[in-house]
């Protein structure tokens, strides 16, 4: 049976409690919930990439995206991505910024994706995904 790794990338902080931003097992990576903090530099907290919704679900994508490559994978390996928003109203501006930006990265097939609204985020952000990959 193969081994459970961590996936942390250098553009990200150390998780504030014991969780991992990744986790790959065999083939397997879990990308856990990511939201638009900008790339981590010591000693700062961590920071939107701005207030709006489309400059957070890009900072967000890009976080995402940077754990997948950490652990080996791609967008082309995303079997299914979940994303949550805060505000209902902020559904048809979402839809739009991840067409444009999947049709930007080339995406061969789209993934299966589920969005819901959580109010449950820390104030100011607007966004989270989280990511199944399978690597082949």
């Amino acid at each position: 049976m193969s081994e459970k790794t961590a996936i942390t990338p250098p553009t990200h902080t150390a998780p504030p409690a014991k969780f991992s931003h990744g986790v790959r097992k065999g083939n397997i990576l879990q990308v856990a919930g990511q939201v638009g903090f900008l790339p981590a530099v010591e000693g700062r907290a961590p920071t939107p990439a701005g207030p709006t919704l489309r400059e957070q679900t890009l900072q967000t994508f890009a976080n995402v995206k940077a754990i997948l490559e950490e652990g080996g994978a791609s967008w082309d390996d995303v079997m299914m991505m979940r994303v949550y928003l805060t505000d209902t109203g902020h559904f048809a501006e979402m839809n739009e910024i991840y067409n444009a930006y999947f049709e930007e990265q080339g995406l061969k097939e789209a993934p299966a994706a589920r969005t819901t609204v959580y109010v449950g985020l820390p104030a100011g952000l607007l966004i989270e995904i989280d990511a199944l990959a399978v690597l082949s």
